[in-house]
């Protein structure tokens, strides 16, 4: 193909590129601040992260994609053109793009992506599953028969697919991720401690004292918020062990959908996942003793790739790298006008 390969990975929490030859060029958060005054777009990625709860009245902080689903059309759309501008320049030739979507992703879904890149600025576009790309990402052999299961983590939705041959033989998306466990952090703050806070310090003490390990040395992290009584500034504290109160129930529910995929899989490729065991990736894989949560509940190995928050986009690059695999699973690349869309 003509035109230089890119790889988007736009997940709920982070937009990841990679451009052949450069590598990731792009790993930041995927979020956008508008002016409201204006309508434009003040800042992307870490800086517009870093004024999420703290921003004024006039700037609307926008994340464009929720539970793995574009929520912001437009926002998205923004970013993506962004990112290629500031890649491609001033270059004739536009460029080929390769985009995850979720395991089992409706039809509507898909057009939305392909929508987004081909309005972007693509000249030829191709969508792929995401556990297939954390598949490969993770170093699965897309020549083996032998089945193996890979579960991708992220911050909106959970992938759990079984992989054979390089192809998905049986899928299921979870709407949940770390963005829960976030969510059930505030709930207990709001609920326990009777104090309120905003997302991103949910977010850091997760990734500060989280874990899903039952036993161990008790860690507490203070917590400054309002009270949700009286409205003034107050301190509290949490502790590692309600961390775990709080992400518990989230893991439980994923592990429930591994087990009902397994028993509704054929029984050949549920033998080799139980032989093979499961490989863990996404960012919300990261927190401590999830390999032994999900082996103890299913009675099956499970380990955590190498980079495992990576392991999608990394997936990616392969896969643009690799046609016949995308081939294999009926991926193909196509122009705006092979898609059906009026130049």
């Amino acid at each position: 193909m003509i035109g230089t390969n890119i790889c988007f990975d736009p997940g709920t929490a982070n937009l990841n590129i990679w451009v052949k030859g450069k590598g990731v060029v792009v790993s930041e958060p995927d979020i956008a601040a508008y002016d409201v005054q204006n309508g434009k777009i003040s800042a992307i990625g870490k800086k517009a992260y870093s004024m999420l709860g703290k921003n004024h009245d006039w700037i609307d902080i926008v994340q464009p994609v929720k539970n793995g689903s574009v929520h912001d059309f437009q926002t998205m759309q923004n970013l993506l053109g962004y990112h290629i501008q500031k890649i491609c320049g001033s270059k004739i030739l536009k460029p080929n793009i390769l985009v995850n979507v979720p395991a089992q992703a409706t039809v509507v879904d898909k057009r939305n992506i392909l929508d987004l890149a081909t309005g972007a600025g693509a000249s030829k576009i191709c969508i792929a599953e995401s556990p297939l790309a954390a598949a490969i990402g993770a170093g699965v052999d897309t020549e083996s028969y032998e089945g193996i299961m890979v579960v991708d983590i992220g911050a909106g939705t959970t992938d759990i697919a079984i992989i054979s041959r390089g192809t998905v033989c049986a899928s299921k998306c979870v709407k949940s991720g770390g963005d829960d466990v976030d969510e059930s952090i505030l709930n207990f703050l709001r609920r326990e401690r009777e104090t309120v806070t905003g997302k991103s310090t949910a977010e850091r003490i997760k990734k500060q004292i989280g874990t899903l390990l039952p036993d161990g040395t008790e860690i507490a992290v203070p917590v400054y918020g309002k009270d949700a009584v009286t409205g003034n500034i107050k301190a509290s504290e949490i502790t590692s062990s309600e961390i775990r109160l709080c992400a518990e129930g989230i893991f439980k529910n994923i592990s429930e959908e591994i087990r009902m995929l397994l028993e509704s899989a054929q029984p050949e490729i549920s033998c080799d996942v139980f032989k093979n065991g499961i490989i863990f990736t996404g960012g919300g894989s990261n927190i401590p003793g999830l390999t032994e949560f999900f082996e103890k509940r299913l009675n099956i190995s499970a380990v955590r790739a190498e980079n495992a928050q990576s392991c999608t986009i990394n997936g990616m690059a392969i896969l643009s790298e690799k046609p016949e695999i995308l081939e294999r699973n009926c991926y193909v690349y196509k122009t705006r006008q092979e898609l059906g869309y009026d130049e």
